[in-house]
């Protein structure tokens, strides 16, 4: 498996060891996790995370509701 130094100054080794401690993870599980999701963040989203986004971020929320026939309104009491 590949691997990488990085180098850190001494205040933000300092840094990373306590956050590491108080979340009760190694530092080298912490570094790859906050890699890995930086890199998520930064990469293009996949066809479903476009058709989501689209759907609930726009203005059709309601009619892609009904169009799914999604029907999750309140229950009414029998009378």
């Amino acid at each position: 498996m590949p691997a990488l130094n990085v180098d850190f100054s001494e205040e933000e080794f300092n840094e990373l060891r306590e956050v590491a401690k108080e979340l009760r993870v190694p530092m080298k599980a912490l570094v790859k996790a906050a890699t890995a999701d930086h890199i998520a963040r930064h990469r293009p989203p996949c066809e479903a995370e476009v058709v989501f986004q689209r759907t609930f971020a726009g203005p059709d929320l309601a009619a892609a509701i009904t169009a799914a026939g999604v029907d999750d309104g309140p229950v009414r009491p029998a009378a």
